[in-house]
């Protein structure tokens, strides 16, 4: 069984329900551009950098402990003027207060 969650309907925002960070996969239905992110969040989208629009996930998968050689790059910027959980917070969306 999969944990991948497959998104197709259009009166919900996005699959995931849960209430921590999990990864997802965006495509503009402008430009059709497309992107992954390990910042996606139940209810938020992200802003497309090309459109300018917000674009909710079309699938997302809960975050898994990578493997020894698998890391990810944490010295990244995460685009906080893209997000949209960051712009409700008002802050980054992995800071905790």
């Amino acid at each position: 069984m999969s944990n991948t969650v497959e998104f197709h309907s259009t009166d919900t925002n996005t699959p995931y329900k849960g209430k921590s960070r999990c990864f997802g996969e965006y495509r503009c239905p402008q430009c059709s551009r497309r992107w992954m992110s390990s910042n996606s969040w139940a209810g938020y989208g992200q802003e497309c950098q090309s459109c300018k629009i917000n674009v909710f996930p079309h699938k997302q998968t809960p975050l898994q402990k990578p493997k020894e050689l698998d890391v990810g790059d944490n010295k990244k910027p995460h685009p906080q003027h893209l997000c949209q959980k960051c712009k409700a917070l008002g802050y980054y969306c992995r800071q905790t207060l």
